[in-house]
């Protein structure tokens, strides 16, 4: 039999376990609390953020017998257990890019008039509602204006501007944020100590960092990080960064920020030996190019708007954070969007050159002799 994935094995059964959403969740606790459930939800928000868990978890606390004063289900009840264990005939998740035509939603239509087999409310989940048919989308819009009692809609989207404004209205919406590094390393250290796997804090980072705020996507690579370590028979070894790098074929960010410190000081000759070092540790050097351009790129875009820097350094942890805002004062705003410039054309030129590094030190060498 077919291991689980992480988050399916340690998805959240409680609100409380829920990271990174706290708007939504108090929102939504306290309206199980006082009576004052919707009948049509719009979640949004970017993958992996946590809607189809929050659709169940809403879904198992309309229908909770034993429902906490807080708005927390019980999860011993006959309904959250049949949540739970996936069994609840009346939680009917729909997934919209496979269904999205007017003859599912006829289908969805006539099986809204019965009442619910078991539970109080029968609870429909559609997933990616943008990418319904137009007379799909009509077709729904009645639904939402005319429901029946026993009926609550949870639809989950993660591009919120395909979205019919009329579906929007009737619906309460909820926009989920990505998640912050921070976040995502204390519950992917929770997972590896629940596996018995030990992972050093720098490698937790590094996962982190590459599934730019996506929780799924962090956990889906602990589980490869989980995979990869006990096919190596040391069962008893942790995993550190440099295996996690290995592993996944990622640039440390830190020595992105490392290179990015030479270049804005003006040290061609150090830039170059370092960018050496690196890629002679084992750094592929397209990957340290789209790297580096990104990392400029983040440094340009907070130096303009520094409002921008919670949406844009939301992967990066509370040092990497500080570095970089100490690193981007030093830039000159026109030398750092040349700077861009450059990286980006020596990204594009490394597809084609014989020597792969050779348009990255080029590009080190220009920024470095600007006047």
């Amino acid at each position: 039999m077919a291991s689980l994935a992480l988050y399916r094995k340690y998805r959240p059964k409680t609100f409380a376990e829920i990271i990174g959403q706290e708007h939504v969740v108090q929102t939504l606790k306290n309206a199980l609390a006082h009576g004052l459930v919707s009948h049509a939800y719009l979640f949004c928000g970017t993958r992996g953020s946590g809607k189809t868990t929050m659709a169940r978890l809403l879904a198992k606390a309309v229908n909770c017998e034993k429902l906490g004063k807080d708005g927390e289900p019980c999860n011993a009840c006959s309904a959250c257990q049949e949540i739970n264990g996936g069994r609840a005939m009346d939680l009917v998740e729909i997934d919209a890019a496979s269904n999205r035509g007017i003859d599912e939603i006829r289908e969805l239509k006539e099986g809204i008039k019965f009442m619910p087999v078991k539970l109080k409310y029968k609870v429909f989940v559609i997933d990616e509602a943008h990418q319904l048919t137009k007379e799909a989308a009509n077709a729904l819009l009645k639904t939402l204006e005319e429901p029946p009692a026993h009926a609550i809609f949870i639809l989950a989207t993660t591009e919120t501007h395909k979205m019919i404004g009329t579906i929007m209205s009737r619906c309460q919406r909820f926009d989920f944020r990505k998640l912050r590094a921070e976040e995502m390393v204390q519950r992917l250290n929770t997972l590896a100590k629940k596996e018995h796997l030990e992972v050093e804090k720098a490698a937790l980072e590094l996962i982190a960092l590459a599934a730019q705020g996506s929780l799924r996507d962090a956990e889906s690579i602990l589980d490869k990080v989980l995979t990869f370590q006990l096919g190596s028979g040391t069962k008893k070894k942790g995993i550190d960064a440099d295996q996690v790098k290995e592993l996944l074929g990622l640039v440390d960010i830190n020595l992105v920020a490392q290179l990015a410190q030479l270049l804005v000081e003006r040290k061609g000759k150090e830039a170059i030996g370092f960018l050496s070092s690196a890629l002679e540790q084992g750094s592929d050097p397209y990957e340290f190019a789209k790297a580096l351009a990104t990392h400029l790129r983040y440094s340009l875009l907070v130096k303009i708007s520094p409002d921008l820097e919670n949406v844009l350094l939301a992967g990066y942890t509370k040092e990497q954070k500080e570095r970089m805002k100490k690193q981007t004062a030093l830039w000159e705003e026109r030398d750092l969007q040349k700077a861009v410039e450059l990286f980006l054309a020596a990204e594009n030129k490394m597809k084609y050159a014989y020597i792969p590094q050779l348009p990255l030190e080029l590009a080190i060498i220009e920024t470095c002799e600007r006047k």
